[in-house]
């Protein structure tokens, strides 16, 4: 059997891939040879889905979801699109008994956590890649999500 040689740097770039993307794992295979990356997983308790009863009035100027974009355009091709990294379960919660964590017309800042999906028992924060007002929540708690799909516009 050939020596298994590891190649630090290459581990490096996978952590950072990891990082960047809010993944929880990475893992690789080349022949026999297999490399595993993963970050450890976030502990957020989540018992049950939660209802979240809607805002009695939203702020001025917001909107309340994908059809209310002007122009019948694709909402994903909006410039202020937070598109899910990944497939899984998104929470708009940390625990089924906490508030969300952002509502509608909320300022946020860069790097603040907008909501978690759940892949493979692993918690993963969605953050606002950029500072902003929450204009538009475009899913439900504990709605199953695809790789690339909307989930909040931030403008």
């Amino acid at each position: 059997m050939a020596k298994f040689e590891m190649d630090t740097e290459f581990v490096r770039k996978l952590a950072e891939i990891l990082e960047e993307t809010h993944l929880g794992e990475i893992e690789l295979a080349d022949g026999e040879r297999r490399i595993r990356v993963a970050r450890p997983p976030v502990t957020v308790a989540a018992a049950a889905p939660v209802a979240f009863a809607a805002p009695a009035a939203l702020p001025a100027g917001a909107v309340a979801g994908p059809s209310a974009l002007a122009n019948g355009g694709d909402i994903g091709a909006h410039p202020g699109a937070v598109k899910s990294p990944m497939v899984g379960t998104a929470y708009l919660a940390p625990e089924p008994d906490k508030p969300v964590f952002v509502n509608i017309g909320d300022k946020v800042t860069a790097g603040q956590t907008l909501l978690i999906i759940e892949a493979m028992k692993t918690f993963n924060p969605i953050k606002a890649p950029k500072a902003g007002t929450v204009k538009q929540v475009l899913i439900e708690n504990a709605q199953p999500v695809e790789f690339g799909q909307p989930l909040m516009i931030v403008e």
